[in-house]
């Protein structure tokens, strides 16, 4: 394990407690998409079903039980506890669009077709594309609050970091894999404008704003 797949994980574990210290603090759920919420929960549901069958270091146990805790925690916040500041009028990206193609995908390039396999398979195609109901709640309503906005960028920082891992790993232990490379190139290229935005908007102290569509 290199330092950037350590930062990668890091940074993907603040921006969940970004978020739910958000929810936690402000009592409120508005601006974040659940529907978004739901997919990354379906992603580590059926990514981490290997903590059943095999062991692979502490460190992976408990950052996967962390991921997974603190997902089912953010559905609950929005979904039952902070439910009244659901925005679900905005909230309204197509999930089909995403899991009927990243399910077909999934069946038709994996590298073995064994059922946990395949489910870690989705769970990587899924996650490339997990992020853009949030992205089509922010480009409705026009903004973001900020602190949604740092949850964004530390979780885009966190697909940035995986990508160097694994061009690291590729150089000192000639290791590839290429659905994940390119599901997290695909991801990472989600949260380009985002960058840009956060780095020219938020870190100046101003609102990210978006122009609304006609």
């Amino acid at each position: 394990m290199n330092v950037f797949r350590v930062l990668g994980d890091l940074s993907h574990l603040l921006a969940m407690l970004i978020l739910l210290a958000k929810m936690w603090r402000s009592k409120s759920c508005a601006g974040i998409s659940g529907k978004s919420q739901v997919l990354f929960t379906l992603v580590f549901s059926t990514r981490y079903l290997d903590l059943f069958v095999v062991f692979i270091s502490t460190y992976n146990v408990v950052m996967k039980i962390i991921y997974l805790l603190c997902s089912y925690f953010t559905i609950y916040m929005i979904y039952r506890k902070l439910r009244s500041t659901y925005d679900s009028e905005n909230d309204t990206f197509r999930l089909e669009f995403l899991l009927v193609p990243v399910v077909g995908l999934s069946f038709l390039q994996n590298y073995e077709f064994a059922i946990l396999e395949l489910l870690w398979t989705f769970s990587i195609y899924l996650e490339a594309v997990a992020i853009l109901p949030q992205l089509f709640m922010i480009s409705k309503t026009g903004e973001a609050e900020t602190i949604t906005t740092h949850y964004l960028f530390f979780l885009g920082l966190y697909r940035a970091l995986y990508l160097a891992n694994w061009i690291w790993r590729y150089h000192t232990e000639n290791f590839y894999d290429q659905i994940a490379t390119v599901s997290g190139v695909v991801q990472t290229i989600f949260y380009c404008d985002f960058f840009y935005l956060y780095i020219t908007k938020v870190l100046k102290g101003k609102k990210l704003s978006l122009p609304l569509p006609v």
